[in-house]
């Protein structure tokens, strides 16, 4: 099996943050990246789940929107907390 080289780009402050974790592992960057791809392979997939974070959905951002609108209103709502003594 021959060896090629691949040129990727990636923001600096990754590249050093990917270096430091894999140097904990024993690895260097060449090795880590071929190991992801072979699981990719192996899995036909991406080796881990890829999620949209909910928080921007865009159901959660109508709700952030109309709460913010209320709270403008209304001036919010301010409650007292009720500490619960230990009998």
């Amino acid at each position: 099996m021959s060896n090629t080289s691949m040129n990727i780009r990636m923001d600096s402050n990754v590249k050093k943050q990917a270096q430091e974790l894999f140097s904990q592992f024993g690895l260097d960057m060449t090795t880590a990246v071929n190991m992801f791809l072979r699981q990719s392979i192996r899995q036909r997939g991406i080796p881990f789940a890829i999620q949209l974070d909910p928080f921007y959905s865009e159901l959660n951002q109508e709700r952030l929107i109309r709460a913010a609108e209320r709270m403008e209103k209304t001036g919010g709502l301010v409650r007292e907390l009720i500490e619960v003594e230990d009998d």
